[in-house]
């Protein structure tokens, strides 16, 4: 379950960089497919990526179910906040807020949770379908219990961390009514930062379970240290986690994460018990190179640009939605609790329109990770293009992924190139030929 109320934007922004370079996850996947052109048109050579005709299948089905529920929840999640304004209901809300406590940490608290538990309702049966769908298709094994648990953790930590910079905000806007969206970005900007360096160490260990990768791999970590010698860098063993994600979940990932003290790589189990050493060798050494190549630091500092011009767009139309629809929605100023309703109405436009820009990004760095990632394994594996095409086709199988994406719905939702592009590429990288180069390494 996630809220697409963007408090991510406002409150919690700092979730979306914690999810910025996974080396094994779609943001959505793939709806329609060519497959079955590829494959009739291709009888002299066989697809880098490529799924057998049953899973297939199951792969076109089950991404145009992720593709149609991912933009319902887009829609869904801008037409709930149209609705609360128009119908009253945010007003309302502000109402008993304030008519439960003359203190204004009170009414605070009071709106954030209203408002957070109307929308979490809302969006129970998108949410309730996203987890049927992913449990029928395969792609989760989490009972319900657990998944309702954490979904409750989740509503929890948001409402804590959500109402402390609804307070904020609302102070910021009391005292510079013109500038709020300059001076609240500073603190919102620090905030984010404390966040990706704590969530590792207190947010992430809520939801899964961790340990050394050394405690029950000790071979295989022997392996990442060659990796880590050919990349001339420190990742020291007690950096390298395994989290337990086959409690969960039956798809592979990997990611890295915090930085500082805090910074560290994370192997689902799922990869290690699906993948052979030579492609788990190859998803830590792309994981490195988002380590080298400071993709963490570079994201934040390209998403608080982004956020700054969010916020500063987001005043203009609060001011400009309340001069026209305050008095039909009994909300009279920016000062009023109800404005954050309307200051979030314009971010999850903004939010959505941006979407392609941010998960372009995105791309752009995993696409470098892969590179490096492949570049990492030469002279430690005995052929890094096929382990890596191999990795992908791995990925692909066991996240039900598409050959063939919607070239639209690519741009637009996925944080990742396609895995079909990914392998192709994988495949057909050699720069150890004559006339060719590493783009990352001496040799």
């Amino acid at each position: 379950m996630h809220l697409r109320v963007p408090f991510l934007s406002l409150i919690l922004f700092c979730v979306a960089v914690l999810a910025i370079t996974p080396v094994f996850a779609q943001s959505r996947d793939q709806p329609e497919s060519q497959q079955t052109q590829a494959q009739g048109s291709s009888s002299a050579q066989r697809p880098a990526y490529s799924l057998p005709p049953e899973k297939l299948e199951r792969a076109i089905a089950y991404s145009r179910i992720r593709v149609i529920l991912g933009f319902m929840e887009s829609g869904w999640g801008i037409l709930q906040l149209l609705l609360l304004l128009a119908l009253g209901v945010v007003a309302k809300m502000r109402n008993v807020a304030v008519n439960l406590s003359r203190n204004r940490w009170i009414q605070g608290f009071a709106f954030t949770f209203l408002l957070l538990a109307v929308t979490t309702l809302l969006d129970l049966p998108l949410d309730l379908y996203g987890q049927h769908a992913a449990r029928v298709y395969g792609q989760s094994v989490q009972g319900w219990g657990s998944w309702a648990w954490d979904a409750a953790k989740g509503f929890l930590l948001t409402f804590v961390f959500g109402g402390l910079l609804v307070m904020l905000l609302f102070w910021v806007i009391r005292k510079s009514p013109g500038r709020w969206w300059f001076w609240f970005w500073i603190p919102a900007m620090v905030a984010v930062l404390i966040a990706v360096f704590v969530a590792p160490v207190l947010i992430d260990p809520l939801f899964n379970k961790f340990e050394p990768l050394a405690k029950t791999n000790p071979s295989l970590v022997d392996r990442l240290e060659q990796v880590v010698a050919r990349g001339g860098i420190v990742i020291p063993p007690n950096r390298m986690f395994l989290m337990k994600a086959s409690e969960k979940v039956t798809t592979l990932n990997a990611y890295v994460t915090g930085y500082g003290a805090s910074k560290r790589v994370v192997v689902w189990d799922n990869s290690i018990t699906r993948a052979t050493p030579d492609e788990i060798s190859f998803i830590f050494g792309h994981e490195m190179g988002h380590y080298v190549l400071n993709h963490i630091p570079a994201t934040l500092l390209f998403l608080g640009v982004l956020l700054l011009i969010e916020f500063y767009v987001g005043y203009r139309g609060v001011r400009w939605m309340i001069a026209r629809y305050g008095m039909r929605w009994k909300i009279p100023s920016q000062n009023d609790w109800g404005a954050l309703v309307v200051l979030l109405l314009v971010l999850s436009v903004l939010s959505f329109l941006s979407e392609p820009v941010v998960n372009g990004y995105s791309r752009m760095h995993e696409h470098d990770a892969d590179v490096y990632g492949q570049e990492a394994i030469h002279g430690i594996v005995a052929n890094p293009q096929e382990v890596a095409q191999q990795s992908f086709q791995l990925l692909g199988e066991m996240s039900l992924t598409d050959p063939n994406p919607n070239p639209f719905v690519e741009f637009w939702t996925f944080s990742h190139p396609s895995v079909a592009s990914r392998a192709t590429f994988a495949a057909k990288y050699n720069p150890w030929i004559a006339g060719q180069h590493p783009k990352y390494f001496d040799k």
